[in-house]
């Protein structure tokens, strides 16, 4: 495949697609050196004549490898394209369907799949890396709730808002707001326009506070030692992990939820906004260098009730992810997807998918990963370069395929 980076398309013709293909992208230089051996002013005539006219939405996903990201087909699991890109790079939906953040040491840089629906009509084209890149010191957390995306640099304490819609146009206008202290953070924009963000700095974190959608500060909690993460549960809850339990925003209010233990870390959690309970993590034990927890948590953000879940084999960070009907999902280190009935508090299936394996001991190296998306779940074994889906009505195994990498991380785009 001829590797091109792609400008950004005027607004005329992101209807007829695009057509570069993927371009090696690390660093300012090599965007440079990108820029000045593709021939840009051409991609756009390129792009009209390669965009392909399909009956239905194309979703696809994209992995991460050790030097690049492949992008696939969602359904068929066959490889679209590829983008050679030097480091450890994360990856995040950027929220309009189409486009995927890469997250990589010095921006987020969008990388658009090649699919897209205008319409009622719906388009294929190859996959590209785009120049839409928002600099970032040290790129963190995207959060997509409501129609926005939310970038939050650690590095700066920066946290900026837009529409996803937009980035088919090009680099969209942002709101910024910028933390009084920089930490590894994250922020919400909710759909009145008011703002959760995490409070801390370099040092510490403390808990969350919400500002209106003019920045002032209405909602505070600092009873959150090492707040992390995030996720939206039903009627618009916002739900934080901290060391010894959660913090949950709604309405107005921010409520405390406590672990069981006097360390019980939910650092990792899955929502799904059309049922009042968040999955979790749990850990215990605040002196491990590595634990290998194997309860889940359970949180009714309705209640507050917080329960704990054993599955007798223990997880990871990538592990988690919402069934079609809400139900809880885990990829434990016994190869087997356990679901988990969110009401009644139980494991009520396992799914056999690969073999047993042991998680590494540095968090940026690969590990069997979970994505669901459209009723299915896609689990990757970096022991075998292999990916499978899995059918979530039938809980069966719908396609298997060798991957050309090694994946790490993944994620997708609905198209």
């Amino acid at each position: 495949m001829t590797l091109l980076r792609r400008s950004p398309l005027p607004a005329a013709v992101v209807a007829l697609g695009l057509s570069a293909a993927l371009l090696t992208s690390c660093s300012s230089d090599s965007a440079d050196a990108a820029t000045d051996n593709a021939t840009r002013t051409d991609s756009a005539d390129a792009a009209t004549d390669n965009a392909t006219r399909t009956d239905s939405a194309t979703p696809r996903l994209a992995l991460s490898y050790d030097g690049g990201v492949l992008v696939l087909d969602a359904k068929t699991l066959d490889v679209v394209g590829t983008a050679e890109m030097d480091g450890f790079n994360r990856l995040n939906p950027a929220g309009d369907g189409r486009h995927v953040l890469i997250s990589t040491g010095s921006s987020f840089t969008a990388l658009d799949t090649g699919t897209w629906t205008d319409g009622d009509s719906h388009f294929v084209s190859d996959p590209a890396v785009t120049d839409i890149s928002f600099d970032a010191t040290t790129p963190g957390h995207v959060v997509r709730h409501d129609g926005k995306t939310v970038l939050f640099d650690d590095g700066t304490g920066l946290v900026r808002v837009f529409d996803p819609t937009k980035l088919a146009d090009g680099l969209p206008e942002t709101t910024d707001y910028t933390t009084p202290e920089a930490h590894h953070g994250v922020a919400v924009e909710l759909s009145d326009g008011s703002m959760l963000t995490t409070v801390g700095n370099e040092d510490e974190r403390t808990g969350i506070v919400v500002l209106d959608r003019d920045r002032k500060e209405i909602a505070r909690n600092e009873e959150c030692p090492g707040v992390h993460g995030e996720a939206v549960a039903a009627d618009e809850t916002v739900v934080v992990g901290c060391q010894n339990g959660l913090l949950i925003y709604r309405d107005g209010v921010i409520t405390k939820v406590t672990s069981p233990d006097p360390y019980g870390r939910i650092g990792n959690q899955a929502g799904d906004e059309n049922s009042p309970i968040i999955l979790g993590d749990y850990k215990t034990d605040p002196d491990a260098e590595l634990e290998r927890p194997q309860r889940v948590s359970l949180t009714d953000t309705t209640t507050g009730q917080l329960t704990l879940v054993d599955l007798g084999t223990s997880y990871t960070f990538r592990s988690l992810g919402r069934g079609v009907h809400g139900e809880a999902l885990v990829l434990g280190t016994d190869g087997a997807l356990h679901v988990i009935d969110p009401a009644a508090k139980t494991v009520t299936r396992t799914v056999p998918l690969i073999d047993p394996w042991t998680e590494p001991e540095q968090w940026q190296s690969p590990r069997p990963a979970l994505f669901v998306q459209d009723g299915t779940a896609y689990v990757t074994d970096p022991a075998k370069n292999r990916i499978h889906a899995v059918d979530l009505e039938s809980w069966t195994v719908s396609d298997s395929a060798d991957l050309p990498q090694t994946p790490n991380e993944i994620t997708g785009v609905t198209g």
